[in-house]
């Protein structure tokens, strides 16, 4: 309805006093003005017409026919005069809580960050043995998951892979040649190189022309290749600035880089702390996990810097009471010499390569290392490593394997 302008004059042509017009919306105003002003029951709804058949009361209105309401309802001037309280909402209405408060009240779990909530966790499948032969036979229906052997190994895999922030150095010597030192270093680095998302780097440091690079990857295919040395990278080290520029320098055996040993004995001996120092700083810039191998013994020139950068040690001693001795020596020289808190996490191994562990008590030994180093592991004997020859994974016994397994664990747990 159109809105009415209210007439001025007091009186209409008959003298009767006329009704001030008002909108729908200013009555509407009004009624809701007069409820807060005073509250009472609620009013009775009157009739429809539709409902009782009783016409509709009408209200006189002017020359252009509309209906003034004023009759029924208070203006909106008049009401605008007298106080009223403040606005508050119908008491017929309920307070209902919006979405936002019904999720936040409960929150519904994120399917991203816990799938484990939609989605039925699989147990892992059994390999070998009992259970990996019934999960063939039934096609995969009947999974018993995996046995306790295969526990053990995941959890050796999960410790090897953990992720490292950071460059670590381990340090592997020993006081006497030959009882499996560089051995040892191919065999660990190549385990972590089969479980770790990142290529490990070895360094060949020993002065007395080492040959961890043959061992690595067999004297034939060494010769082959460009015989690069650490001399080489050390004349070139400034020209180095990626690690494209780096591989120049370095040999590789499957996932392990390999920095060769200068072979030549007239340099081999000329290796200082510092320029061992300047090859650890680069090589730290473009590989979390290092291992180096040392020299026979702990006073040769590059010695001291490798202990200042070592994050911790494998002890390398032979398979006798002999060995376990000379072990215990240089951890003690360690301690009484600064490096303390490397001799106490140092690893020390013990490799039957004479096959004599029958005739050796192992209890012993641990007995005469307890407390004086972090762990001990042995190393069966295995004609793959007591050769001399190359170092594959693939030829080794089982419990080679598994041995190496046990040191790469360890050392990335000196990491953490």
């Amino acid at each position: 309805m159109p809105a009415v302008t209210p007439n001025t004059s007091s009186l209409t042509d008959a003298g009767k006093p006329v009704t001030r017009r008002s909108t729908w919306a200013e009555a509407a105003a009004a009624a809701d003005a007069i409820k807060t002003a005073a509250p009472g029951p609620a009013p009775t709804r009157a009739p429809s017409s539709a409902q009782e058949g009783a016409p509709i009361a009408s209200v006189p209105g002017n020359a252009d026919g509309n209906t003034a309401i004023e009759a029924a309802v208070p203006s909106a001037k008049s009401l605008t005069d007298t106080p009223t309280a403040p606005d508050a909402p119908p008491a017929f209405r309920r307070s209902r809580p919006t979405v936002a408060e019904t999720i936040a009240g409960n929150p519904v779990p994120d399917f991203i960050s816990s799938p484990g909530l939609f989605v039925k966790e699989q147990k892992p499948r059994p390999v070998g043995g009992f259970r990996g032969a019934m999960y063939k036979l039934t096609g995969g229906s009947w999974n018993m998951g995996p046995g306790p052997k295969q526990r053990q190994e995941d959890e050796l895999a999960r410790r090897i892979s953990r992720q490292l922030h950071g460059s670590y150095n381990t340090a592997i010597l020993s006081l006497k040649g030959g009882i499996g030192k560089t051995s040892t270093t191919v065999g660990v680095g190549l385990t972590l190189a089969e479980f770790r998302g990142d290529a490990p780097c070895a360094i060949d440091a020993n002065p007395d022309s080492g040959d961890l690079v043959e061992r690595a990857l067999g004297e034939g295919i060494y010769q082959q290749a460009s015989p690069r040395t650490i001399t080489d990278l050390l004349e070139n080290i400034e020209t180095v600035d990626s690690l494209t520029a780096l591989t120049r320098y370095m040999h590789h055996a499957g996932r392990l880089h390999l920095i060769a040993g200068e072979q030549d004995p007239e340099v081999s001996d000329s290796l200082t702390a510092e320029e061992y120092l300047r090859i650890r700083k680069l090589i730290s810039g473009y590989y979390s996990v290092a291992l180096t191998d040392c020299g026979t013994g702990v006073t040769h020139n590059a010695m001291s810097g490798i202990l200042q950068s070592a994050d911790n040690l494998v002890i390398a001693a032979g398979y006798a009471v002999s060995g376990a001795k000379r072990a215990r020596s240089t951890l003690q020289w360690l301690a009484g010499h600064g490096y303390e808190d490397l001799a106490r996490n140092a690893i020390v191994v013990i490799t039957d390569k004479d096959e004599v562990s029958s005739r050796v008590d192992k209890d012993a030994i641990e007995e005469h290392l307890s407390g004086i180093c972090r762990q001990l592991i042995a190393v069966p004997h295995d004609r793959g490593v007591a050769d001399g020859d190359l170092v594959t994974l693939d030829v080794l016994k089982p419990e080679t394997r598994r041995a190496y397994k046990e040191i790469a664990a360890a050392i990335v747990d000196g990491y953490v």
